[in-house]
């Protein structure tokens, strides 16, 4: 008979669904073939005109038909964010059952954030409105675009009616709403949460805001390779799009309603550097802190830890501050942990990172096989820790981390690990 609480007397949290949508496959399947391939979904832009810009290239969606989880008025009511949300709602809820057990509606939340919403819908009727006149502007501008839409127009569609609201904490988004999602059904305020991040920034507006930050890789010569993270030769990150969900739920829920049980979330800590707006703090002491608080709220021996999910963007700064505060975090045991960024083939999905990047920390725990960092050739005797490069292998995992870290300082950490009765 399972334990329903921990030992400290808390609900006993698990995973019963997940859904992605990504740059590297649609579906939790291909997405994690994907991974274990080693395969890059990083390419050329082919839907804006980018020869004006610095970098023309970016992690893209390819083949998404968001018709086969939405009617077509939904399709054309909604921003693309929307359509990837739903769409890997769809299949964590499918996967999960719960919208066909008889739940109660009341106690099952969403929490699916976004750092920027609906930035395409923004930047069509900004230039709408400048080329035609205001009287043009269409009256579904602002459902479309604010963030918090996706959880909105998701509640309507699965009938879920317990706590719903939208996390924003830029790429620490995801993780939050996860992160979140734990802590309310850990407390008892809900059975289960559909929680995550979504994200569809690729447009001209966002490709000229970033690059002019110089936040962005401009390898516009070899798309493929740009994204390289604990690279010596890094030079930014790559934009990326999609949309990763999970069903959070309680152990004793799951077991009531004889659902299948994917991973445990048993830690979740965050931080704020309180430093910068965009540029981490420089010896990484909040994020090494997140770290540790995650692992303390998890009740883990340090030992037990095996992977961790890096933030891992491929800029220069982020990679070396990510590798010092895992050093400081996990101390002796940081050389024996394994460690991989799969920013280096989905790109960058912003607020839908931490979303993505768990089921990865979950499909690496189920089937004992860690993803690769790819594009990794030259050591930076500063980021000097077990990345995995270049190639997937086989290893005895427990337990491990999922790192996030956002401009404003947001730094999440999530700690999932095989479940056991």
């Amino acid at each position: 008979m399972a334990q329903m609480s921990d030992n400290r007397g808390r609900a006993r949290v698990v995973v019963t669904g997940m859904g992605v949508v990504t740059p590297v496959g649609n579906d939790v399947p291909s997405y994690w073939e994907s991974l274990r391939a080693g395969r890059s979904g990083v390419s050329p832009v082919t839907r804006l005109e980018t020869s004006d810009l610095k970098t023309r290239f970016a992690a893209q969606v390819q083949g998404f038909d968001p018709s086969q989880y939405m009617d077509r008025k939904e399709v054309k009511r909604s921003d693309l964010f929307v359509h990837f949300a739903t769409a890997a709602a769809v299949q964590a809820t499918e996967q999960s059952g719960i919208h066909k057990s008889g739940v109660d509606p009341y106690r099952v939340g969403i929490l699916i954030g976004s750092g920027i919403g609906g930035i395409e819908t923004f930047e069509a009727q900004a230039k709408l409105m400048l080329e035609r006149g205001p009287d043009k502007v269409s009256p579904l501008f602002i459902p479309m675009m604010i963030s918090n839409m996706a959880s909105g127009m998701l509640a309507i569609k699965l009938g879920f009616k317990g706590i719903s609201y939208t996390p924003v904490s830029a790429c620490s988004t995801g993780a939050h709403a996860i992160g979140e999602a734990f802590r309310v059904v850990q407390r008892g305020d809900a059975d289960a949460v559909v929680a995550g991040g979504s994200e569809a920034p690729i447009t001209r507006l966002a490709l000229s805001g970033f690059g002019q930050m110089q936040a962005l890789s401009t390898r516009n010569d070899d798309p493929a390779g740009a994204s390289r993270p604990f690279d010596a030769t890094r030079d930014g990150f790559v934009m990326g799009e999609g949309a990763g969900i999970v069903v959070v739920e309680s152990l004793a829920h799951a077991v009531k309603r004889g659902a299948a049980v994917l991973g445990e979330i048993v830690g979740y800590a965050s931080t704020t550097d309180a430093y910068h707006m965009t540029a981490p703090e420089p010896e990484g002491q909040s994020a090494a802190q997140c770290m540790r608080l995650a692992i303390a709220d998890s009740g883990l021996p340090l030992e037990s830890i095996g992977y961790i999910n890096a933030h891992g963007t491929s800029t220069p700064l982020n990679d070396r501050i990510e590798t010092a505060a895992i050093k400081s975090a996990l101390g002796a045991h940081a050389s024996k942990v394994a460690v991989s960024s799969t920013k280096s083939m989905t790109g960058h999905l912003l607020g839908a990172a931490g979303g993505i990047e768990l089921v990865a920390s979950l499909l690496t725990i189920r089937d004992q096989v860690l993803p690769p960092t790819i594009n990794y050739k030259t050591p930076d005797p500063d980021c000097d820790l077990d990345i995995v490069p270049n190639q997937a292998r086989p290893a005895s995992i427990e337990a491990a981390l999922s790192n996030s870290m956002g401009f404003g300082g947001h730094n999440v950490t999530l700690v999932v690990r095989r479940y056991r009765e």
